[in-house]
């Protein structure tokens, strides 16, 4: 008799449990059937694992700053409030960024958490039924992402063969199209090349919106728009200290007329810029000639790092104003030629490209002389076992 209730008893438990499994599963069927299908459709960024590689694939300023000053910027870390929310509107940093910019004085300025957060709030501010985000490809990845993640539309422009502006389709698309944003990376990413000034006016007097110039690479490029604020009303051009050599703080800068930064900051979410980064940029702001410098290190490695690729027959080296060098390996599978030299102990970035102007091509962060040393090393021996 009781085995006969102990069975019944665990049929009640299976069949209890095996309802609450399908309750859940039509629970996590219908939280994900409300999720929209182009963010299903995504895939999301992926970051490569470079642990115990040397990591020249992420346009990274491969030197730190100096024990002194490290051991003074600890030093003032440990002051912070931990227990108090940061100034909200990061007066004192916003400043400072405004002097080391040269941010001319009639303009303003909003602060996002990196460049990412930044094109965000843009195309936030923009995004209803019908509205489109243009930009140029191929181009930096997070210019399509974002439209997606606000339900607008992307135009992405085809380059040229050289990756220079196309401008008979860009003025078709614009006219086409009509965007609402216009974004301009300059110098492109991953191209390394800055495009024709004169085409960028064109496109700023065409545009029915606003045109935002990615200076992202600026300290490399050493070319910029920033005093060209004044001309145009419909420019806004961005920033970050990422490539300066504090990724790791994530801070940008947007700079406009201050009609269109104050309506941005209207989507700017509270505390977005955290104590820690707005004491420790302020610190590094305050010594900006030491990040000069190793911008400075920076471009000297990246000419001798192109004329040592492009004496390699096997490959077709693109010019570059920035900290990295696009390259197409010939007559060898780039994916193989990227294997090799990650066994060797060396990451870089492979574009993944079977067509297009990215076809076969793989791309280079400037390291420090002793990195572009074994890259090149690793380079020479891949290109020769593959």
């Amino acid at each position: 008799m009781s085995f006969v209730f102990i069975t019944i008893g665990i049929v009640t438990l299976y069949n209890g449990g095996l309802a609450f499994f399908n309750t859940m599963t039509s629970a996590l069927k219908n939280s994900l059937k409300a999720i929209r299908p182009v963010i299903r459709r995504l895939q999301a960024y992926h970051v490569a694992d470079a642990s115990g590689l040397i990591k020249l694939d992420a346009m990274e300023n491969p030197y730190q700053l100096s024990a002194d000053l490290r051991a003074e910027l600890q030093a003032r870390l440990s002051t912070a409030e931990l227990n108090r929310y940061p100034d909200p509107s990061a007066c004192r940093l916003r400043n400072k960024l405004m002097q080391v910019m040269q941010v001319p004085k009639n303009k303003s300025i909003v602060l996002g958490n990196g460049s990412d957060e930044l094109i965000q709030m843009l195309a936030m501010a923009v995004a209803e039924n019908g509205v489109s985000l243009m930009s140029f490809d191929p181009g930096f990845v997070m210019y399509r992402m974002i439209a997606d993640f606000v339900g607008a539309e992307y135009i992405g422009v085809p380059l040229s063969d050289d990756f220079s502006l196309d401008m008979e389709k860009t003025r078709q698309a614009i006219k086409q199209h009509s965007p609402a944003i216009i974004f301009i990376a300059y110098p492109n990413n991953p191209s390394a090349n800055c495009y024709n000034e004169k085409h960028i006016e064109e496109i700023i007097s065409l545009a029915p919106g606003m045109v935002v110039l990615d200076e992202a690479y600026y300290p490399f490029a050493q070319t910029s728009f920033m005093d060209r604020l004044a001309e145009f009303d419909n420019l806004l051009v961005m920033r970050t200290v990422s490539k300066m050599g504090l990724a790791g703080l994530r801070l940008g800068l947007l700079c406009g007329h201050p009609d269109i930064i104050g309506e941005i900051d209207k989507i700017r979410l509270p505390y977005n810029i955290n104590v820690l980064t707005q004491i420790a940029a302020d610190f590094v702001l305050d010594n900006i000639d030491v990040l000069d410098q190793q911008a400075k290190a920076v471009r000297d490695e990246r000419a001798h790092l192109f004329t040592a690729m492009a004496a390699m027959t096997d490959l077709q080296v693109f010019p570059s104003q920035a900290n990295f060098i696009l390259f197409r390996v010939l007559n060898k599978s780039a994916n193989d030629v990227f294997e090799s030299l990650k066994k060797s102990g060396v990451l870089i970035k492979n574009m993944k490209a079977d067509e297009g102007l990215l076809k076969n091509c793989l791309r280079v962060t400037v390291g420090t002389p002793l990195e572009n040393k074994e890259f090149l090393t690793a380079l020479a021996n891949a290109m020769n076992a593959v």
